[in-house]
């Protein structure tokens, strides 16, 4: 069916997704058959499984995300004295401190937006599976806003490797990462993949 907007798939035109050359689909053919004059990376007028490579990546990183926040994130040791800190307790250690900028800024990098980004990608997702054709550009918003911000999620494990790299005094104090860190670097690299995979083109198909 031909939308009320012609599309370039309506005129049989093919964006590249390596080079992002836009090439025309010779007469007969059939896309995944040609390549891109440019680069030569096979050519498709969607991303090829995106909705089920989406969808299982979804799925990796829903379960990763609760280890993630359950398991310590590092461990303090300080005299001989150990205490291993979750992500929302050194949210909550901030607020106590005062620091309530830090904790702010833990808590909506850490905590909000890798959920967040989770929530959004299930909600296109399945409005794509429903076929919605309702809010079309305000869905694509989203999408564009999850692309850009995803990656602001690993500003705790830079604190982390900071903190294990700078804090190392002998036995009077030291840093140490626990494996909350790998669950939580995981789910933001794994949403982060998610995202590449979803094609957005799929909202504006009828």
């Amino acid at each position: 069916m031909t939308s009320a907007f012609p599309t370039a798939k309506d005129a049989g035109l093919l964006s590249c997704h390596n080079c992002h050359l836009l090439c025309r689909l010779p007469g007969g053919n059939h896309p995944g058959t040609v390549r891109c004059p440019r680069c030569g990376a096979c050519l498709h007028l969607r991303k090829p499984a995106s909705l089920s490579r989406t969808c299982a990546l979804l799925i990796a990183a829903f379960i990763l995300y609760i280890p993630a926040n359950v398991l310590p994130i590092t461990t303090v040791v300080t005299l001989g004295n150990a205490q291993s800190d979750t992500i929302m307790s050194g949210v909550i250690y901030f607020v106590r401190s005062g620091m309530w900028p830090i904790a702010l800024v833990i808590f909506v990098a850490s905590v909000l937006v890798p959920l967040l980004k989770l929530l959004i990608l299930t909600y296109l997702i399945i409005s794509v599976r429903r076929g919605s054709q309702k809010r079309r550009k305000d869905r694509t918003k989203l999408y564009r806003i999850t692309e850009a911000v995803g990656r602001w999620s690993m500003v705790d494990i830079y604190v982390v490797t900071v903190l294990v790299a700078l804090v190392h005094v002998g036995s009077l104090a030291s840093i140490r990462a626990e494996s909350g860190a790998v669950f939580f670097g995981a789910v933001v690299v794994i949403t982060m993949f998610a995202a590449m995979s979803f094609d957005p083109r799929l909202i504006w198909d009828e």
